[in-house]
């Protein structure tokens, strides 16, 4: 697979990039193909770029809780360690083989100074999908799950 099969449809991030942006993007993507019960990343190891997962599908954990999550095609992980340096907050696993996209900081900080405007578009797409998801964890933990009418 060929980041030419990516369908950026498929991935809620990318759908609103301008055909441009993505091929730039896409250029600076590297693949990684895992087996079923490969680590994509470790809670505490440093967050070091951005996973699009085109196939397959990854289990979500953490040691603050119990709860384990599923992914599966067009999910995307790891957008803010782009732009931020931290330990990951959570483990991701396989769960049977996957393909991976990944974009590595050092990839990302020569977008940035390369294309800017891609780079700009792209950090308006994570911030955007992070804000969604900032909304829907408050409005679970308001006990409002359907948001505001």
């Amino acid at each position: 697979m060929s980041p030419d099969d990516l369908d950026p449809k498929e991935f809620g991030l990318l759908s609103e990039l301008r055909e441009t942006d993505l091929e730039v993007l896409f250029d600076l993507l590297e693949p990684r193909k895992l087996a079923r019960g490969r680590k994509v990343f470790r809670e505490g190891s440093e967050a070091d770029g951005l996973v699009l997962l085109a196939e397959g599908q990854i289990e979500i954990s953490g040691n603050r809780s119990d709860e384990r999550f599923v992914l599966g095609r067009g999910a995307v992980l790891g957008g803010l360690s782009l732009v931020t340096i931290g330990p990951r907050e959570l483990t991701a696993t396989t769960l049977e083989p996957c393909m991976l996209w990944r974009l590595p900081r050092d990839h990302w900080r020569r977008l940035t100074d390369d294309h800017p405007r891609t780079a700009c578009r792209l950090l308006e797409a994570i911030l955007n999908e992070t804000a969604t998801h900032l909304r829907e964890t408050l409005d679970a933990l308001s006990g409002n799950a359907a948001g505001p009418e």
